[in-house]
C-alpha cells in the first residue's frame, strides 16, 4: 500500500525555522510531480509549493524567499524548509504527488489531481 509519512511540524515563534519532511513508501518519486499544501483553519488547501518533473520549481507569492522545497528522488522524500515563520502560516502541511501527469504544471493542478497525499502535520506560529 502507498503512503506518505511526514515529520517536522511543531509550535514555533514568529521568526522561526521548521524543516517539514515527507517520505514515500510503496511508491517512487522518481518522476512525479510533488508539492507541498498548506490548510488554514477554515480554509481550503492551497499550494505553497511544489516541484515538476523537470525540476521547475514553485513558490506561491506568500512563501517566496522564506520557503524552499527540495527534494531526494532517490530517496522517495521531499522537504520543505521554512524560515522567517509567520503567524498567518499556522495551519496543517500535506505533502502530495502526481504520478500520472506530466504536462500541466504543478501550480495549475487541481488538488484532486495529486493523486498520493500526506497524513498532514500541523504547524503553529505563535509568540
Amino acid at each position: 500500500q502507498s503512503q506518505f509519512v511526514e515529520s517536522g511540524g511543531g509550535l514555533v515563534q514568529p521568526g522561526g525555522s521548521l524543516t517539514l519532511s515527507c517520505t514515500a513508501s510503496g511508491l517512487s518519486l522518481g518522476y512525479a510531480t510533488i508539492g507541498w499544501f498548506h490548510q488554514a483553519p477554515g480554509k481550503g488547501r492551497e499550494v505553497v509549493a511544489c516541484i515538476n518533473t523537470d525540476e521547475r520549481t514553485y513558490n506561491a507569492d506568500s512563501v517566496k524567499g522564506r520557503f524552499t522545497i527540495s527534494s531526494d528522488r532517490a530517496k522517495s522524500t521531499m522537504y520543505l524548509q521554512m524560515n522567517n515563520l509567520k503567524p498567518e502560516d499556522t495551519g496543517v502541511y500535506y505533502c502530495a504527488a502526481d504520478l500520472s501527469d506530466f504536462v500541466v504544471p504543478c501550480e495549475r493542478k487541481e488538488n484532486y489531481e495529486y493523486g498520493y497525499w500526506g497524513q498532514g502535520t500541523q504547524v503553529t506560529v505563535s509568540p
